[in-house]
Parts: C-alpha cells; sequence; structure tokens
C-alpha cells in the first residue's frame, strides 16, 4: 500500500510539471524566451545524474526542474523559494500549492524551501525530500 501510494505521489508531481507556468502561454519572442533558451542550454549542458542531489537555488520550484543555473529568489514569510521567470515570482507568493511538495518516503507535506532536493527524471525533474536520511530510506524500499 505504501509503495503505490509512493507512486502516486511521483506520477502527481509528473502531472504538476506537466501544466507549470512555462507551458501556459505561447511563446513570443522576447529577451525573456533567449534567457530561457541560455538556461536550457545550460541545463542540458550541466546534467546531474538521477539520484543527485542539487542545491535549492538551481531548481524552479514552480516547475519543479533542475535547470542548471541560479533561479530568481523570492522570498516568502521568511523562507527563500526559487523561480525560473516573472510568472512563477508572482505564483510563488500568491500559490500555496507551489510552496509545497510531499515526501515521497514519509508522504509528510514539507516546504520546498527547506527540502533535500534530487533529481528524478531524465529532463531534470526533481522530488522534494524532508532530508537526506528519508531520501535514502526511500531508495532503500524503493529497491
Amino acid at each position: 500500500m505504501k509503495l503505490i501510494i509512493k507512486i502516486i505521489s511521483i506520477v502527481t508531481l509528473a502531472a504538476v510539471l506537466l501544466t507549470s507556468c512555462e507551458s501556459k502561454k505561447p511563446e513570443i519572442p522576447t529577451k525573456a524566451t533567449e534567457n530561457k533558451e541560455v538556461v536550457k542550454e545550460i541545463a542540458e549542458n550541466n546534467n546531474p545524474e538521477k539520484g543527485e542531489n542539487v542545491p535549492n537555488n538551481k531548481v524552479c520550484m514552480v516547475n519543479d526542474a533542475y535547470m542548471g543555473k541560479e533561479q530568481i529568489e523570492v522570498s516568502f514569510e521568511g523562507k527563500m523559494y526559487y523561480g525560473c521567470c516573472n510568472m512563477c515570482k508572482e505564483k510563488i507568493p500568491k500559490d500555496k500549492s507551489v510552496r509545497y511538495a510531499t515526501d515521497p518516503h514519509s508522504l509528510k507535506k514539507i516546504s520546498k524551501a527547506d527540502a533535500y532536493i534530487v533529481v528524478i527524471g531524465n529532463n531534470n525533474e526533481v522530488a522534494y525530500f524532508e532530508n537526506e536520511e528519508n531520501y535514502q530510506k526511500f531508495l532503500k524500499e524503493s529497491n
């Protein structure tokens, strides 16, 4: 039963990635679009391995993806969150759901700002753990 809940958590994470802010509007050639291409290129050339812990400040916490370079800082209620664009910067304080994730091991709701973040997908998708110990336990139970 716990494995099913973990699988559902990961599927939910993937669904969030598909509905992120970057996929909701058509691309219009602008300076921001050019910057996103640079970020994409950096991420492609600096891909961490699956299972690798990545710095919080290099993760877009709205898209739940490792971006390969420092992201825009968004301070909210004494915690630091990160986003990749102005839309993310505006969304973080307004939408509680983008500030929290479910630890796949403990199934506890945690702040992304405090999380131990690990790359889990081929396209730099990330998962948020309460701490490294929970991540290690998750790995042992998954094998």
